[in-house]
């Protein structure tokens, strides 16, 4: 990665993106995130006798049968979880930036107000940046000021690369951040989300699904760089296509077991995080 040098005008847009984010943490969103994941974080604490009313199925078989008499197994929650933002910095993400720093931020801020760790994975098709989980009280303004000041080396995605890394990582709370413009990620994404609990915030620009009708645009592909001449009075047709992959994005992260909700860039976007948080927060 480069790193692009702090003028005054990124400062302001720094402190901007920031200080929405911890408003919006504040005000509105922190709660459901308390509300959605803690207590969902158990580890083991140890082995004891079974006693009347304990659960048949926290037997530990091996123990009971080494001991002769029945042992369960005792858990107890986590004191802490680990937040990992996994966010896709390819071609296609560039105008779609500032909204999806400002959704780490928001993370971000919501995890340390509940006494969590938040760190960070930033891919293209490499893994560019890498914040190990923290919970330092100016994580928040170390991510968006590093990925403001991140010039990619890559500009191609490859989830599987980032899903890789993720799998290195201590199990946790994963926040996938892209735009899913990819294929060939399926498989790895499955075995995430078995490890971490794994939630895709899959983001978008307005243009991508409402294209103008008429006249002749000239398209270049942020990736690769090729351009394309189109006719818009075939604009329907785009826009069925381009729904087409919508569609079978969101069927991946559902055989996957992954929760995912769908962000506009220029569209309210807290109601949806919320809606979707109390829906998990209503299986536990």
């Amino acid at each position: 990665m480069h790193l692009i040098k702090i003028d005054e005008s990124l400062l302001r847009r720094i402190k901007a993106i920031e200080i929405r984010a911890r408003k919006l943490a504040e005000e509105m969103f922190a709660g459901e995130y308390l509300s959605a994941f803690k207590g969902r974080g158990m580890e083991f604490s140890e082995v004891r006798e079974y006693e009347p009313g304990d659960e048949f199925r926290l037997i530990d078989w091996n123990v009971t049968a080494r001991r002769g008499f029945p042992h369960v197994k005792r858990f107890v929650e986590e004191r802490e979880l680990s937040l990992i933002i996994t966010l896709d910095l390819s071609g296609s993400m560039l105008p779609k930036l500032d909204l999806a720093v400002e959704l780490c931020a928001l993370l971000a801020i919501s995890a340390l107000k509940n006494n969590d760790k938040a760190g960070l994975i930033a891919f293209t098709d490499r893994i560019e940046l890498l914040i190990p989980p923290s919970k330092a009280r100016s994580t928040a303004f170390l991510l968006i000021r590093k990925l403001l000041t991140t010039r990619p080396l890559g500009k191609g995605t490859d989830l599987s690369v980032a899903l890789d890394r993720l799998m290195r990582m201590r199990r946790g709370i994963a926040f996938l951040i892209s735009d899913f413009l990819c294929e060939g990620f399926e498989r790895k994404l499955r075995a995430a989300s078995k490890k971490h609990d794994l939630i895709a915030l899959i983001v978008r620009e307005k243009a991508e699904v409402d294209l103008p009708s008429h006249g002749l645009v000239e398209f270049e592909d942020p990736e690769t760089g090729r351009r394309a001449l189109i006719d818009l009075s075939e604009a329907d047709r785009l826009s069925r296509k381009l729904e087409e992959m919508g569609h079978e994005r969101k069927e991946i992260l559902a055989r996957c077991g992954v929760d995912h909700v769908e962000i506009a860039v220029g569209e309210p976007y807290i109601g949806k995080l919320i809606e979707l948080m109390r829906r998990r927060a209503a299986r536990r």
